[in-house]
């Protein structure tokens, strides 16, 4: 029979194993700090893309990235600015994620809300900031700027791809 002590020392076991983990698989998305929160972001540039939503909810993704992304880091080009200079720039928080449907399938933000791990290729995961670029994930490459584009032309250039989980295949190093 277990003694009070042997109890009490099964759990303070566990909860160093627990701290031992990442942060991202050991607290919720509402006990994510500043830092932890925003280093969720993979820095794919999908969620930059221009998107239509459909009468019946589904999203249609185009290959036109917002004014503001540098479409060679998949960064933000004035993130502190976003919202003043594109006013339907979502601030992603805890509370705006529920409502949010346009989110890519590999979001590191979505995953996590749904229970599921982040993929290999994340720079959490693989320490390397370029590890999104090298899997093919980000949108490096494979988007224009809605500079100059009207609505019309947008409308023009659906994609499927940013919907897609594919990535190509992991690198033998493990990286």
């Amino acid at each position: 029979m277990p003694t009070a002590k042997t109890t009490k020392t099964a759990k303070t076991k566990k909860a160093a194993e627990i701290a031992k983990q990442p942060f991202w698989q050991r607290k919720t998305l509402a006990q994510l700090n500043r830092k932890e929160w925003e280093s969720l972001c993979d820095g794919c540039g999908r969620c930059c893309l221009n998107k239509f939503e459909e009468d019946s909810g589904e999203i249609l993704y185009t290959d036109v990235a917002c004014k503001l992304l540098n479409t060679e880091s998949c960064r933000c080009g004035n993130y502190r600015q976003r919202q003043k200079l594109v006013p339907d720039c979502v601030n992603l928080t805890v509370e705006t994620m529920l409502d949010m449907t346009c989110l890519p399938p590999t979001c590191g933000y979505r995953l996590l809300q749904e229970g599921k791990k982040l993929y290999w290729w994340h720079p959490l995961v693989s320490g390397r900031a370029d590890s999104v670029h090298e899997a093919g994930i980000s949108v490096r490459g494979r988007v224009v700027s809605e500079l100059g584009l009207s609505e019309a032309e947008i409308e023009q250039r659906l994609v499927r791809w940013p919907q897609s989980k594919t990535a190509l295949k992991r690198p033998k190093s493990g990286g």
